[in-house]
């Protein structure tokens, strides 16, 4: 079969869709792959995959109707030249447009797949503000319409259909429950934490208030003051056009008094996941975290929050801790257990590594993604 995966940028594909991409390639399917932002290098990458890349146009943000109305009729021009048997599109703009553009291309199967909600459907503190709540409005109708016309529909978690449905038409008939989007366990191998003096804890996302930094930063702060030798790792990056991410300036006043590690863009974050001790997201609300899953796999403790996509990642006191959202004092009560439990972080590392091959493994996920995207009628 011909399949299309309609994506944003080319990391994205490389980075969330490798696996995929080469199971159904070994499966002998024709895949073609869409980006927005192809260069030499990725088109390289992707052919070397079995797939083929092709650029198209499309804003990843903003809300421009008349743009994205005329690149949607592109898009469907692009897909039209394929004739596909099945679209897969993820990520909330692909999801709309993507859905629109392959039925005007008269696609006969296709599938949007919501990774997480995202900024629009995330509560802070302070609950959802107007702002947020005219974008529900407006993303609902355009959700309404892309959901009509799919054939069915992944989400990663059971919390996300449910909350989106308070704002769009959403029929159940079409929803599928993926959990996590599964990881080549090769590339993430188990490392049994090395325990010392200096406990590790380890934050990956973006360096934004929904990623819970700022908590995390509040709660290191409680913990440095009466375990001094501790360290703290941040992998992440700024996004200063975003109102709710760590300044510049916060963040180099936080390296420059030595309080936090900052190494900035790395690629071997396998490598310092396993020179940690214990990971810590304590986010607002995720689809599934690919990076919790990562540490899962290499055995490292988890602390996260309990809101929808995180909560699905830890059976509380197992193979970590459950805390609520917006809480610095209970995530350093936690951080504080494992600095004076260490072999906690064993014991729960382990169990991490034993519920990460159980549920996220590539080779039991990619077979259940390829059921849904192709339908039970065509197996």
């Amino acid at each position: 079969m011909k399949i299309v995966i309609i994506g944003t940028t080319s990391a994205s594909l490389l980075g969330f869709r490798k696996d995929l991409i080469l199971y159904l390639v070994e499966n002998k399917h024709d895949v073609f792959v869409l980006a927005i932002d192809l260069d030499a290098e990725a088109e390289k990458k992707l052919l070397s995959l079995g797939a083929v890349p092709i650029k198209y146009k499309f804003s990843r943000t903003g809300l421009n109707p008349i743009s994205d109305i005329n690149n949607t009729f592109k898009l469907s021009k692009v897909i039209k030249n394929i004739s596909p048997e099945i679209t897969l599109s993820y990520f909330s703009k692909p999801v709309i447009f993507g859905t629109i553009a392959a039925k005007l291309a008269n696609v006969p199967r296709i599938i949007p797949m919501l990774e997480g909600l995202g900024y629009v459907h995330t509560k802070t503190k302070t609950g959802f503000n107007i702002k947020k709540r005219i974008l529900q409005f407006i993303q609902g109708i355009l959700y309404s319409i892309s959901f009509h016309l799919a054939d069915d529909i992944i989400f990663l978690n059971q919390d996300d259909p449910v909350d989106l449905s308070k704002s769009c038409y959403l029929p159940k008939r079409k929803i599928n429950i993926l959990g996590g989007i599964g990881l080549n366990l090769t590339e993430y191998k188990y490392s049994k934490p090395q325990i010392k003096k200096n406990i590790k804890f380890i934050f990956i996302g973006r360096l934004l208030k929904e990623k819970g930094i700022f908590e995390f930063i509040e709660a290191c702060k409680i913990v440095k003051e009466k375990y001094p030798f501790s360290e703290f790792i941040v992998l992440g990056e700024l996004d200063i056009n975003n109102p709710s991410s760590l300044s510049k300036e916060e963040l180099d006043e936080l390296i420059n008094s030595n309080f936090i590690t900052y190494p900035g863009f790395v690629k071997n974050i396998h490598e310092w996941i396993s020179s940690s001790h214990v990971f810590v997201l304590p986010s607002y609300r995720e689809g599934f975290p690919r990076s919790t899953q990562e540490a899962m796999a290499i055995g490292r403790a988890i602390i996260t929050t309990h809101v929808p996509g995180c909560k699905e990642t830890v059976i509380n006191g197992y193979n970590g801790f459950i805390i609520p959202p917006f809480d610095p004092c209970e995530l350093s009560d936690k951080m504080i257990y494992f600095i004076e439990s260490p072999q906690e972080i064993i014991r729960m590392g382990n169990n991490s590594y034993n519920f990460a091959k159980e549920n996220f493994n590539k080779d039991y996920v990619n077979p259940q993604i390829t059921k849904i995207i192709i339908g039970k009628e065509n197996l």
